[in-house]
């Protein structure tokens, strides 16, 4: 009878032969969560500012809107209740897309700076990574010349 290949073995004994040092995986693994985690709290920090500017901008307006819904005694009243409130409308738009505006030149620096730092940190991470790769093949090479 054909024997049943225990693939599970093969694989270990394949692997066993081919040993990696994985801590160069583990560091980076843990560099990109920690971007991931920096990088998410900017995102919730602007979504924050931005959800506040949004409800000052609507309280104001509805504030506004309860002028122009107030009876008027002249008819003219209800020209000049709009006027103003068109008037207030176009003055808040300039300042709430201003304070927006703010908001994403913060995030984009932010960004900036935290990708600057990322990269500092792969570049050092790399050369430590190519260093030590270096003087395991010199000492392999050393021990192979030896033999």
């Amino acid at each position: 009878m054909t024997k049943t290949v225990d693939y599970t073995k093969m694989m270990k004994d394949m692997m066993g032969a081919f040993p990696m040092d994985t801590t160069a995986l583990q560091d980076a693994f843990k560099s990109q969560a920690a971007l991931a985690e920096k990088m998410s709290k900017v995102a919730l920090e602007a979504a924050e500012k931005s959800t506040e500017v949004s409800t000052k901008w609507t309280k104001t307006t509805l504030a506004k809107v309860g002028d122009v819904s107030t009876v008027k005694e002249d008819p003219a009243d209800y020209s000049k209740a709009i006027t103003d409130f068109a008037s207030a409308q176009a003055e808040m738009t300039a300042e709430h897309v201003a304070a927006f505006a703010e908001i994403a030149k913060k995030v984009q620096m932010d960004t900036v700076e935290l990708l600057m730092a990322a990269g500092k940190d792969m570049q050092e991470e790399t050369a430590a990574a190519v260093k030590k790769a270096t003087d395991t093949a010199t000492k392999a090479a050393k021990t192979a010349g030896a033999k």
